[in-house]
């Protein structure tokens, strides 16, 4: 028997889109549209004694599949749902024989259509199309056709699948959490349930924008183990039905762990050394610490920046440190953790300075401050001229005209826009190329019915004429994405999240967890893949774009818990999210082009100076250069600068007509928790 799993891209992804929050919008003006069905190339999917082949005319994508002429022989499609409901599933076929060819097919393992007839299509150039309509559940179905006699499968060029919901109506939000039973490492959490017209299915738990963990719809407790000592939890809830609708969110509450009884810390690690240094790397060793506990985890440091934590039962007392700029000093220790948190002394330090830069794109060779007193600036684009960049704010709605002499002065604030008390707000903000004609710029920003994109005249000084050109874009407390800019084919760009409700990436039909390309006047883009606003989707909450020398989108991604992702953008593509976080084997996803620990990223924008992309890190707090291999799609080794030593970094910019970067902090946020105006801008120089 020949089983062959193909897993290269094709031109649509073998993910299921349906519809959820089914509106495509035309400007400001909710439509409701028909689903798009979504198309999975039968060379993409699982086959059984059989073949994906090319030797006839008129297929789709890259061939089509020839099963072997035996019974049993069959082609397996995976389909992923974002709700519960009816799907119509149009089988196209070609079968050059005199007679039927009959296959069962089988939804989840159950036979939906027994020895269903593909006639006789005059040749194998002919193609047809057999139409059936069959329940499929939210998430993942297995669509297999099997055939059953020993003539075999007709050839089999892809299925087309649309999805009408049975049930749209979302569960009411779960209310007043609260928490209980609390000790260093567990607690309890306890919320008012949540109501459906059918039936709450299960309650997500998020600890501020990550998925803590889950309950089930019958349960209004969870009690959350594995946390640790002396730390606030912040923790909201979704309730969501079993036709995959998810609620808004609760009330947040705020829980915090006791000091733990363990006071006693780990001794100090032995002897550290450093080998193999590279431009961009050393490998590190050092002896075990013992603790009357456990040892828990190893903090490799300089001073009190962490580089990187090893972790593991017992952690591993090596390490290769990557991600070291180049021609740089390093001196470093390590220090031993345990469960409570207590810290060992250090251990000895290491001294060295990594090998000269190679490369010929320039790195950063200084930093200075621009301005002082911003309160989280979150979008900067600058003005043709290059004499000033408009800054927007994002809790404060405001708008200000920054210069690279320091100058900060308030031009306006955007109408309507309103806190999520999370990530929502004021985000970002795009000049338009044709500015000294029109005066145009755009803005994304939260609303009272979720996220749009707006536009406004400047005239050098002052805002006005504020209009929606799109909205409909659902909100949430995080991932609400929000960056802006223009491609060198005239078109807006935005980044949307998904809104903490992740099955609404896979939807099509859905304008979150999307790259949207859009018209100035906010109709969408023509050429965009799916006929919508949708130029790219399976994005979680991505807040990176910038497009290179060669026109090339590139985006930069927050992952979950696993993998913070850099992408190379191409139309029509799925990046995977919720089925994949980070690199995976999945069929029909695009993988990311370089991966991150979350602890080393949480990505935000990103922009490119001489063909390298500077990617800002929140809670990486570093400045991530990764450089791209000439023309090509692959990207060098990432190098790391600033670790630690300004805080949270939240936007990049290029200066126009310089080699040089504006960077900002978003210290003042819910994460950095700074006060107001503790945010600067600075200018880095790269040589």
């Amino acid at each position: 028997m020949r089983i062959a799993t193909l897993t290269t891209s094709r031109r649509t992804a073998a993910a299921l889109t349906a519809v959820l929050l089914c509106t495509a919008l035309v400007q400001a003006i909710p439509q409701q549209a028909a689903a798009a069905a979504t198309r999975y190339e039968a060379e993409s999917a699982t086959i059984v004694e059989g073949a994906a082949e090319s030797n006839h005319s008129g297929y789709s994508g890259t061939g089509f599949v020839n099963g072997d002429n035996v019974v049993g022989s069959y082609v397996e499609f995976t389909v992923t749902a974002a709700s519960a409901g009816t799907g119509k599933i149009a089988v196209r076929y070609s079968n050059g024989t005199a007679d039927a060819r009959p296959a069962d097919v089988a939804v989840g393992g159950t036979v939906v259509s027994a020895a269903r007839a593909f006639n006789a299509t005059t040749d194998w150039n002919t193609w047809a199309t057999s139409t059936l309509t069959t329940p499929l559940k939210a998430g993942s179905n297995k669509i297999r056709l099997t055939s059953t006699t020993a003539d075999g499968l007709p050839n089999l060029d892809y299925l087309d699948v649309t999805v009408t919901p049975s049930d749209t109506e979302a569960p009411t939000a779960p209310t007043a959490p609260s928490c209980s039973e609390i000790t260093e490492n567990s607690l309890t959490l306890t919320w008012g349930a949540a109501t459906d017209d059918v039936g709450v299915v299960a309650y997500d738990i998020y600890e501020h924008g990550n998925k803590f963990g889950e309950a089930p719809g019958t349960a209004t407790t969870k009690n959350l183990t594995g946390l640790s000592a002396d730390t606030t939890y912040n923790l909201t809830l979704f309730a969501r039905d079993e036709a995959g609708n998810v609620s808004s969110v609760s009330p947040v509450v705020d829980c915090t762990t006791p000091k733990s009884d363990d006071t006693t810390a780990p001794s100090a690690p032995g002897t550290l050394s450093a080998s193999g240094l590279t431009v961009n790397s050393v490998a590190l060793s050092w002896g075990a610490s013992t603790d009357d506990k456990a040892v828990t985890a190893y903090e490799v440091r300089s001073g009190s920046t962490v580089y990187k934590t090893v972790t593991g039962t017992p952690p591993a007392t090596t390490t290769t440190l990557t991600g070291l700029a180049c021609a740089s000093p390093y001196s470093l220790d390590v220090v031993a953790k345990d469960a409570a948190g207590n810290a060992s002394p250090p251990s000895n330090t290491v001294a060295f300075t990594t090998p000269d830069c190679t490369t010929d794109g320039g790195v950063p060779s200084g930093i200075t401050t621009v301005s002082s007193g911003w309160s989280i600036p979150w979008g900067i684009h600058w003005m043709p001229d290059g004499k000033s960049a408009l800054v927007t704010e994002r809790d404060s709605f405001k708008v200000l005209k920054a210069t690279p002499g320091g100058t900060r002065t308030q031009v306006g604030t955007v109408p309507e826009t309103v806190t999520t008390d999370g990530e929502g707000g004021l985000l970002g903000v795009a000049v338009d190329p044709k500015w000294s004609a029109n005066h145009y710029v755009y803005f994304m920003h939260t609303a009272s019915e979720g996220n749009r994109v707006a536009r406004m005249t400047y005239d050098g000084s002052s805002l006005s004429g504020y209009k929606v050109l799109l909205q409909g874009i659902k909100k949430s407390r995080y991932h609400n994405g929000g960056r802006l800019a223009f491609g060198p084919d005239g078109y807006l760009y935005a980044s949307t999240g998904e809104a903490q409700t992740p099955d609404l990436a896979q939807d099509k039909n859905s304008l979150n967890g999307k790259i949207l390309r859009m018209t100035t006047d906010g109709r969408a883009a023509p050429g965009n893949p799916f006929g919508n606003y949708v130029y790219s989707y399976g994005h979680r909450n991505p807040q990176g774009l910038a497009f290179d020398r060669n026109g090339r989108l590139w985006e930069a991604e927050f992952g979950d818990s696993k993998k913070d992702e850099l992408n190379l953008i191409k139309p029509g593509k799925n990046y995977g999210w919720p089925v994949c976080e980070g690199t995976c084997t999945t069929t029909g996803m695009t993988n990311p082009k370089k991966t991150w620990n979350i602890s080393e990223a949480s990505p935000s924008g990103i922009a490119i100076v001489r063909n390298v992309i500077y990617m800002a890190a929140l809670k990486g707090e570093r400045l991530w250069r990764v450089p791209i291999t000439g023309d090509t799609e692959e990207l060098g080794t990432p190098s790391a600068y600033y670790v630690g030593t300004y805080g949270r970094l939240r936007t990049v910019t290029e200066v126009p007509g310089q080699d040089q970067l504006w960077l900002s902090t978003t210290n003042c946020d819910n994460k950095g928790n700074e006060p107001d105006g503790s945010d600067k801008l600075f200018r880095v120089s790269i040589t």
